[in-house]
């Protein structure tokens, strides 16, 4: 990809942030965006650097993640063509609370702080555009507390696998047909966003094989019939 001829506002306003956007609004958005591409296990930023914006993966993968002191990596959100984060940090005026590093090699669209300052103060309603989707983001936290507090690691890893369905084809519910899953990271970064560990994650997946369930190879993972493991109670 010619990163000179990506046309940044066109790009911004297939996004659901900007959407709405008028044209002027994106034109002068894109003045303050810069596009970086990052090699599969570059980091993007780190926990405690100063935040400068926020950002969209346009191509490959990321995962925001933080470290404990005792060395363990806690996975918090895994990020795909298309997913913007740390939007919230630019409100806070603190540091990156997370750090993110590129799964794949990856294309980087920043939005620089300033430039979204500016257009919250031009126009109310962009602010409320930016509300909705930070409440987006929250209602999606809350459901994943939800998640590892009442569910199974069973329910979990179902939950993760439908979740990962073309959404126009999940949204009126699980409904009796096949399909298949690519999973967008390695299963222990995934694990770790289930909050399980990779042996569990991989026990699961052998568990819903061995039901004639789900079908694994490799990375991608076939569902003959999406109800069914939607349904399914493990013994």
């Amino acid at each position: 990809m010619d990163l000179d001829k990506f046309n940044i506002p066109r790009y911004l306003r297939s996004l659901p942030l900007f959407s709405t956007t008028a044209e002027d609004e994106l034109a002068r958005l894109a003045a303050g965006c810069s596009l970086r591409r990052f090699e599969r296990g570059a980091n993007i930023f780190n926990m405690g650097e100063a935040c400068d914006g926020f950002h969209v993966v346009v191509v490959g993968q990321v995962k925001l993640f933080v470290v404990s002191p005792a060395g363990n990596e806690k996975v918090v959100e895994l990020c795909g063509p298309g997913h913007s984060f740390a939007e919230a940090v630019i409100f806070m005026g603190v540091p990156y609370v997370v750090s993110s590093q590129a799964l794949a090699d990856s294309l980087i669209l920043t939005v620089s702080k300033e430039a979204v300052f500016h257009e919250i103060e031009a126009d109310r309603r962009f602010a409320l555009r930016m509300l909705a989707g930070l409440s987006r983001r929250l209602h999606g936290l809350i459901k994943d507390v939800e998640a590892y507090t009442l569910h199974s690691g069973v329910q979990r890893v179902i939950g993760y696998l439908l979740s990962n369905i073309d959404p126009e084809r999940a949204s009126d519910g699980p409904a009796s047909e096949s399909t298949t899953v690519t999973l967008p990271a390695s299963k222990a970064a995934i694990a770790s966003r289930l909050s399980i560990t990779p042996e569990y994650f991989s026990r699961v997946l052998h568990e819903l094989e061995s039901a004639g369930l789900i079908e694994v190879d490799k990375r991608d993972i076939l569902i003959p019939d999406t109800a069914r493991l939607a349904n399914y109670q493990p013994s």
